[in-house]
């Protein structure tokens, strides 16, 4: 399977907490980290959730 990179590009400061327990299960737990995952459809999923917070670079 293809992986992919996921960067946080925003502040989960004023986010819900599921959100903010979404990036933790990512692996993201500062501004500007990237982490690396295969592209699974739960990897996907959880990056649709925070969709506004990340950015998926290939």
């Amino acid at each position: 399977m293809a992986t992919i990179k996921i960067k946080q590009v925003r502040s989960k400061i004023k986010s819900p907490k599921v959100q903010k327990l979404t990036l933790e299960a990512l692996g993201l737990k500062k501004m500007n980290a990237v982490v690396e995952h295969e592209a699974t459809p739960q990897i996907l999923g959880m990056v649709a959730k925070v969709k506004h917070l990340v950015e998926v670079i290939k």
